[in-house]
């Protein structure tokens, strides 16, 4: 181990440093042992060797002598700086191993380095110029990832347009496209357009303004919302003014904002049709027919859009029952076991699978079953009851995997019925 931080080395004259470790058999101190090495060594290596005269002329250094004495005997370390040559230098150190004396005790000492102090300097440069290098390297990589960042936020900031009279923050493409996104505020906007996503437009709060009312009726609108207490405010508000075509959640917890690209993707992958979202989630829905949606959507009136009550479903459907009685229906015992399945799983929005022979093959999630339909393969299911509302899309899904049946709770707006696919719903069943 080089010890030659511990001592004062002129870098100008010094090239070597002699280590040595000195043993005394009795307690000695430092001038001890320097008197012990320039009177021991004199008239040994002849003048031009002698100690005195190369430290008087520069070419040795200061002599530093370290030494510990315990129980009677004294340890230490001796280090002799030297400009001299590399022979020269070798000579000295090995005259050091003749002195056995040190004041009145035996001693001896023993060279256990030569070290070439330009060599150990040079690779101090080079460890250290190592780490400088590393660490401008990672600056310089941290700076340039920066400035990619900082540009492509502005550039997505450049994007940014506004909408309306309220000057709601919407992206470029909102405008001209058929269908819109609509999200809770400006941030929303920005993290959709890092994805690409250029048809978003921001409500600001859950005062749904009256731009967002308007063309909700003329596009395709997305409610995309946080998965907050704050998003299902905003989603109830939008449900009740504005004529909302399909919903998407961010995660549990999460708000758009936050969402990584992958995340947004999924999320909007999922959505599903508002008619089956606020049949899952228990809320009742009162909606214009057909006809006047129709009519509104060309502008020909001037219809309110589509209305979303929120209500508690079990009280409304006490309110509605009807105080006759119905006659009692004659089922086959097929359409019984699918009312009964369908009693069962009343509230607890879950699909089941079934084979020919009428026996479960399958219990999914409703929200996942029309990614579930596409994967399976043609002629395999014999069909699907589920507490949900069949749309035409999963309508359209049952007809391509030639499943024979469907039933459900509810039947919702249909504009082509496959003839291979039966419907059953349950409101006809009871």
């Amino acid at each position: 181990m080089s010890n030659n931080e511990h001592i004062n080395i002129d870098p100008s004259t010094t090239k070597y440093l002699i280590q040595a470790r000195l043993s005394a058999d009795g307690i000695v101190e430092k001038p001890d042992v320097v008197g012990a090495i320039f009177g021991q060594t004199e008239g040994l290596l002849g003048e031009e060797l002698d100690l005195r005269d190369l430290q008087k002329g520069g070419r040795i250094g200061r002599i530093e002598v370290e030494v510990l004495s315990k129980m009677g005997k004294s340890e230490g370390t001796v280090m002799i700086p030297s400009s001299l040559d590399q022979i020269e230098t070798a000579v000295l150190a090995a005259s050091l191993e003749t002195i056995d004396r040190i004041g009145p005790c035996k001693a001896k000492i023993n060279v256990e380095s030569l070290e070439d102090v330009r060599i150990t300097k040079r690779n101090k440069i080079i460890e250290r110029s190592k780490e400088l290098l590393g660490h401008m390297a990672k600056a310089s990589k941290s700076s340039g990832l920066d400035l990619l960042e900082a540009i492509r936020q502005s550039s997505k900031t450049e994007e940014l347009t506004y909408f309306g009279k309220e000057r709601l923050p919407a992206g470029p493409n909102a405008l001209d496209s058929d269908a819109i996104i609509i999200v809770e505020g400006r941030s929303d906007v920005i993290n959709l357009l890092k994805c690409g996503i250029k048809n978003t437009i921001a409500v600001e709060g859950t005062n749904v303004p009256k731009s967002i009312q308007d063309i909700s009726s003329e596009k395709v609108v997305t409610a995309f919302v946080d998965g907050d207490r704050g998003g299902e405010l905003i989603l109830k508000e939008l449900l009740q003014v504005a004529d909302v075509d399909f919903i998407a959640r961010a995660p549990k917890g999460q708000e758009v904002e936050e969402l990584t690209q992958k995340q947004i993707m999924k999320a909007l992958r999922n959505k599903m049709p508002t008619e089956q979202y606020v049949e899952m989630f228990g809320l009742s829905v009162q909606t214009l027919d057909q006809k006047e949606k129709d009519a509104q959507r060309r502008g020909r009136d001037n219809h309110r859009p589509r209305q979303v009550e929120v209500t508690d479903k079990k009280g409304q459907e006490e309110r509605q029952k009807e105080p006759e009685k119905r006659a009692v229906k004659q089922l086959t015992p097929e359409q019984e076991k699918m009312r009964q399945m369908l009693d069962d799983m009343g509230g607890t929005s879950k699909a089941v699978f079934i084979d020919s022979s009428g026996s479960r093959v399958q219990d999914v999630a409703v929200r996942d079953l029309v990614n579930i339909l596409r994967e399976q393969e043609e002629g395999k299911i014999g069909g699907v009851v589920f507490d949900g509302i069949i749309t035409q899309r999963i309508l359209d899904l049952a007809a391509e995997k030639k499943i024979p049946f469907l039933a459900a709770s509810k039947l919702g707006s249909i504009t082509k019925q496959p003839d291979s696919v039966a419907i059953w719903v349950k409101e006809e069943l009871n």
